[in-house]
């Protein structure tokens, strides 16, 4: 059964028995900058270029990482990507191969970024790096770990979802926050709101946002620290970008209904992209982000979309879990169809964002 995260974290309104959570609250955020106030980070001698999030789920960091790396290559850089390797069983430091790994060794999103270019998988981010200064690469790419302080960033991009980004900014548990966002976004160098609703978004977290922010080692304040959602980008004011998900769809693809199954962050953000797409979603079944397909579930699925005359359709992360089985889930894989998308910016907004990041690394 998926466990759903609770309501208030994206309403705003909290309930009040959840008010109990508020010292759970208080202290997971005192945690969290205590560890950056006693870091001691090393500083790769690769530029490193850290795509994270403000809060817990799924944002979007996979696709917009690999995007990154291709508009890094189209400028002439050897992009190369450290993962943490969530949901895999390697510690590392390991070099990730997509022919031979499957996604409990490295996980779903190691796999994916492997089909983009050089890999490493290091819970121990400054370990990763160091594996990857001896490879050919001259760049570092890192899926996530904004909240992690052992490795130095040169740019730190945050990747917010556009379409429920709004919610009672306060840290986990009580909200999904991972830290308090004055302190976050004294780290962070841009906001990438990727996805519809940007608009409305932005107005509903202005209100959170500070005048100026805290350096994480308890520094003198910076100013000005981010413009109110304008495009006026003068020093030290935090950027603001804007993209789309965009899916690779065929004509083929929209010649049949489909069984829609996903385990991510947000799965209806999943079937609303079929739905807009012109994908015909005969039926739908989510499981909890990350989630290993059992042998008896790989088995339903296709007898469900078997009894329906349907197809199977899937994202290309759970499609990757499924690879170098046998079985059920063998058969799942060959049968399934996974769905490629891809970051589109707005307007101007892709060579705003390069330019930023390459004056920075």
């Amino acid at each position: 059964m998926r466990l759903e995260p609770p309501s208030w974290w994206y309403r705003g309104s909290i309930p009040v028995a959840a008010w109990s959570l508020l010292p759970a609250s208080a202290l997971y955020g005192a945690i969290v900058r205590l560890r950056f106030r006693m870091a001691s980070p090393y500083r790769s001698e690769l530029p490193v270029i850290c795509v994270g999030n403000f809060t817990l789920g799924g944002a979007g960091k996979t696709p917009v990482a690999i995007k990154l790396a291709s508009l890094l290559q189209d400028r002439g850089r050897r992009p190369a990507f450290l993962t943490r390797g969530y949901g895999g069983a390697e510690t590392g430091p390991y070099r990730v191969s997509g022919a031979r790994d499957a996604a409990e060794k490295v996980g779903d999103e190691a796999l994916l970024l492997a089909e983009a270019g050089i890999t490493v998988v290091s819970r121990h981010r400054p370990a990763g790096a160091l594996l990857l200064e001896k490879l050919e690469a001259d760049t570092i790419v890192m899926d996530d770990g904004f909240q992690n302080p052992s490795l130095a960033k040169n740019f730190s991009l945050i990747v917010v979802d556009a379409g429920s980004c709004r919610g009672c900014g306060r840290v986990f548990p009580l909200g999904h926050l991972r830290a308090p966002l004055r302190f976050q976004m004294a780290m962070a160098d841009a906001i990438l709101f990727v996805g519809n609703g940007a608009e409305g978004s932005l107005r509903s977290f202005e209100r959170s946002l500070p005048s100026s922010c805290p350096s994480p080692r308890g520094e003198k304040e910076r100013p000005n620290c981010l413009s109110p959602w304008g495009e006026d980008w003068g020093e030290g004011v935090l950027q603001i970008f804007r993209a789309g998900i965009a899916p690779v769809v065929t004509d083929a693809m929209r010649e049949r209904p489909y069984l829609a199954f996903c385990g991510i962050g947000h799965p209806q953000k999943f079937f609303g992209t079929l739905q807009d797409a012109g994908i015909e979603v005969q039926q739908t079944r989510s499981f909890p982000d990350h989630h290993p397909f059992s042998e008896e579930e790989a088995k339903l699925l296709i007898a469900e979309a078997q009894a329906q005359n349907a197809g199977l359709i899937t994202t290309e992360k759970d499609h990757v879990r499924l690879k170098g089985h046998a079985g059920a889930r063998a058969e799942l894989y060959r049968l399934a169809l996974p769905l490629p998308i891809t970051i589109e910016f707005a307007q101007g907004h892709e060579e705003a964002l390069m330019g930023a990041i390459l004056a920075r690394i």
